[in-house]
Formats: structure tokens, C-alpha cells, sequence
């Protein structure tokens, strides 16, 4: 156990408008949500992991392979809203590392950067970024773009594309905090700007928390669509065939 202990909470919801059911979809042999609890197994600064889902047949899912999950409330509006309840109960200096449940391609290695980030306690917010040069991805909307000041703090988060130093900047949704900071973000009043983009991250900068970005190299994306599915099936058997 770390000095003042870390806990991975993924939340995992059922409903998807554009992948229902996306947790417990199979890919080789494992559910998406499997694929991602096995991935955070592997960071070395962890120690536990607890997926937070509003629905009995993902929780079951995970129980079955034997992982840790929590039933929450239906009717969170977001993933962080899923993690406050999940993580209502621990010391509020303990530091919660939020986990996107349809990242199975997310590497250990970044969420102990994360991790480490965290422990330096200069920001009250730990987020992750990555260099990107693919003229359609930088276009795409789901691909959520981030800058930064010359200190490493965050200015904006966009899903238009947005300049920064002649680069362009893939922000990955992993969030590193302390349950302290989880209970104010929870009672903050949603923000114009956040509402505007669709992005609550908006929300920490609006009302004036700082947010630490760590830039890494980095292939992981979600998965939102079947297409995505698809690609990451490819992906996995030329590993395994590798």
C-alpha cells in the first residue's frame, strides 16, 4: 500500500446511444470492461481497483472474473457524478485515479505518470495528454483537443481544433484526484463553457481548480462506436498472433 493509498474506480454504464450494452461486449474471449480491469492490474501504483456501474449485469461480469464493482445510482448524468458515490466512503487524502470503462487499450504506464504527477499536490486536478498529427482525427469531434500554459496547467479543452505551439494536443480522458477534491467537483454548479463543448472538465477550470496535464506517448482511444469494436479486435489479434 502506497503512503496514502490509490484506488482505479471505472465507471461503467449499460446504456451507450451509439454501443448499448458496450461493457459486456466480447472481445477474444474477455468483456471490454474485462480488458480494462486487466490493463489497470498491470500499473504498478495501484492498490485497488473498483469498477462502479449502475447495472446488475456488469457488476456480475466483473464479480465472475473476480474483480471488485459497486452497484450506483441509474441516474448520474455523468461519469463522475457515478465515481463521487463510489467513492463517498474513503479518506478524502486518498487518491482516486478515474478510469474510462471503453479504454481496453489504455497502458499502465501513464496512469503511474498520473500517479506520480498527483503525489507532487500542485494542482488540484492530474489529466494526461498526447502529441497528435492526423489532419482527420485533430477535425473529429470526439477527439477532445487540450492546451496548455508554459507550467504545464491547463487553458481550454475543445473538441474543435485548437492551436498550441504549432502542435496539436489528444487530451486522454484519465483523471487523477483526491476524494476531497471529488466531493467540491461534485457540488460545483455546472458552467456556460462546459455546456457549450460538452465537457465537464470546463467545469474545474471555470471555477478556477487547476488541472496538471502530463504529456505521454499514447495509442489509446475509446471505443464508442462498432467501427472502433472492430478495430480494436484487429488490433488484438495481431498481438496475439505477434
Amino acid at each position: 500500500m502506497h503512503a496514502n493509498g490509490s484506488i482505479a474506480i471505472i465507471p461503467a454504464r449499460f446504456n451507450s446511444t451509439r454501443l448499448p450494452g458496450k461493457p459486456l461486449k466480447e472481445i477474444h474471449g474477455l468483456t471490454l470492461i474485462e480488458h480494462v480491469y486487466r490493463r489497470v492490474e498491470r500499473a504498478r501504483g495501484i492498490d485497488r481497483i473498483l469498477v462502479a456501474t449502475d447495472d446488475e449485469r456488469i457488476l456480475q461480469a466483473v464479480e465472475r472474473f473476480g474483480g471488485d464493482a459497486v452497484l450506483t445510482r441509474t441516474d448520474h448524468l455523468s461519469g463522475t457524478d457515478r465515481l463521487s458515490e463510489a467513492a463517498a466512503g474513503l479518506p478524502d487524502d486518498m487518491i482516486v485515479v478515474n478510469i474510462q470503462g471503453d479504454e481496453p487499450l489504455i497502458e499502465p504506464e501513464v496512469i503511474d505518470q498520473a500517479l506520480d504527477a498527483a503525489r507532487m499536490r500542485d494542482a488540484d486536478v492530474v489529466t494526461l495528454m498526447t502529441s497528435m498529427t492526423d489532419l482527420e482525427a485533430i477535425r473529429d469531434p470526439n477527439r477532445v483537443k487540450v492546451v496548455v500554459d508554459r507550467n504545464g496547467f491547463a487553458l481550454y479543452f475543445s473538441r474543435s481544433p485548437v492551436p498550441s505551439s504549432g502542435k496539436c494536443f489528444l487530451h486522454l480522458g484519465l483523471y487523477a484526484y483526491r476524494v476531497g477534491f471529488i466531493k467540491v467537483f461534485a457540488a460545483l454548479e455546472p458552467a456556460r463553457l462546459e455546456r457549450d463543448e460538452r465537457l465537464e472538465q470546463l467545469r474545474i477550470l471555470e471555477h478556477g481548480f487547476k488541472i496538471r496535464v502530463v504529456e505521454v506517448e499514447s495509442e489509446s482511444r475509446s471505443i464508442d462506436t462498432p467501427a472502433d469494436l472492430e478495430e480494436f479486435e484487429r488490433l488484438l489479434g495481431k498481438q496475439n498472433n505477434g
